[in-house]
């Protein structure tokens, strides 16, 4: 004996008694077909523990025993833990079906809600299993070039869309594709209301199609105040960890359409540049007398320097009457001490000398002339590279007073009391 006829007996069996306490055959009909659908209820929620005590038995558990690791997002995601409810959906479906045989209208509502939760529930347990495919993506490093996540959530919402669609088909007993001629006539509703959604899958799809921002990449973009790492890069929005540990929210299309910094070119570089001025005092700078050479040629890095250049000026200076200091070539204080620079850099350990390493004078301005240091550094994370900037400029801001050079500063309160007294 089937199912079928086990609730035909019960539903006749019912239907007798029934009918026996005078209450009409038609009630009599109605009540025995839903105490027959409540039993069909009980009897699905059995179903659902029952299915998923197999499913949490057998599967979860080869699942935590094998060597991959993709199928525990399964679990995580509750995957199966959601296909257990379709069991109680189609059974629920089937009793429906063979109670209501005279009751059409009842019939028909009854399977449309069982139809509405079938669609919801197949449809989350879809968007589980891309929610899935995102962590296991994520946790592949090699794969981060193409932020994936806003693509799954695009499909996530087409799904949704769809699911909508059949629903309200269902509801009102037409085909799907009535419904979606229908929503061409609002296409420009929908299109407003999904605008951030459709510049941030543009914008996503640029991003992957041109490399140009990932997860991980280091951004500056002043527009949003925003500078420090990419932690998450979705259909609509951009996560961004500033460097204070406050957490920057932008549209993900603004990574096209504005201004962005990325210094992943920086990190995949061989080195990290160090760009800074010191502004020396005009008023201290001088030719270099023979007993300032002398001393010069000391320093490290200055001996073969001051003889070559002093054996190049002499010959240069052969013909020229040099009594007079505005004749004839010589060297100055700055100009020696932008050599011990260049060569002071070129002979840093902590230095890249293969990429530019140069010492150069800018403009001058009412505040000197700014001595700019510009090289590279082997080492690009942040807090080493800035000990190394600091450890150079440390050293020049010491050797300076050296070659009778001042640093140019702004007068103090303390300069004032000196004047006063």
């Amino acid at each position: 004996m089937n199912f079928l006829n086990i609730f035909n007996t019960a539903s006749k069996y019912l239907t007798d008694m029934l009918t026996k306490l005078n209450i009409g055959e038609k009630n009599a009909d109605l009540i025995a077909n839903y105490s027959l659908l409540l039993l069909g209820i009980l009897i699905s929620v059995f179903l659902f523990y029952i299915t998923r005590w197999i499913l949490r038995k057998y599967i979860a558990k080869h699942i935590r025993n094998s060597k991959t690791h993709w199928d525990d997002y399964l679990l995580e995601q509750r995957i199966f833990h959601k296909a257990s409810y379709l069991i109680p959906a189609f059974f629920i479906g089937w009793t429906i079906n063979n109670i209501f045989v005279d009751l059409e209208t009842s019939k028909n509502v009854l399977l449309l809600l069982v139809t509405i939760y079938k669609i919801i529930i197949i449809t989350n347990i879809i968007n589980a299993i891309l929610d899935t495919v995102v962590h296991v993506y994520d946790k592949q490093s090699k794969n981060k070039e193409i932020p994936v996540k806003g693509f799954v959530q695009v499909i996530k919402i087409l799904f949704w869309l769809i699911a909508t669609i059949l629903i309200v088909s269902s509801i009102l007993n037409k085909n799907p594709t009535t419904i979606l001629t229908g929503l061409g006539a609002i296409s420009a509703v929908l299109l407003l209301v999904f605008k951030d959604p459709i510049l941030g899958f543009v914008g996503g799809i640029q991003l992957a199609a041109f490399d140009m921002v990932k997860e991980g990449d280091w951004i500056s973009l002043p527009k949003y105040n925003a500078d420090g790492t990419v932690i998450d890069i979705s259909i609509s929005t951009v996560k961004v960890r500033n460097w204070d540990n406050t957490i920057s929210t932008l549209p993900t299309y603004s990574l096209i359409s504005d201004s962005v910094k990325n210094w992943r070119g920086m990190e995949e570089s061989e080195g990290r540049r160090i760009k800074r001025a010191i502004l020396i005092d005009t008023h201290s700078i001088k030719f270099c007398t023979p007993e300032m050479l002398e001393r010069f040629s000391k320093f490290e890095f200055l001996d073969n320097y001051i003889s070559q250049t002093e054996e190049l000026i002499q010959k240069s200076n052969e013909k020229i009457n040099t009594k007079l200091l505005v004749k004839g070539r010589r060297q100055t204080n700055i100009g020696v001490f932008r050599a011990y620079l260049v060569n002071y850099l070129e002979n840093h350990p902590s230095i890249n000398t293969s990429l530019t390493t140069m010492v150069r004078q800018l403009e001058p301005t009412e505040k000197g002339i700014p001595m700019e240091i510009y090289a590279f550094s082997k080492i690009k994370s942040w807090v080493e590279y800035e000990s190394i900037q600091s450890d150079i400029f440390d050293h020049i801001l010491a050797i300076i007073p050296e070659f009778e050079l001042s640093v140019f500063q702004e007068p103090s309160g303390a300069d004032f009391r000196k004047i006063l007294k």
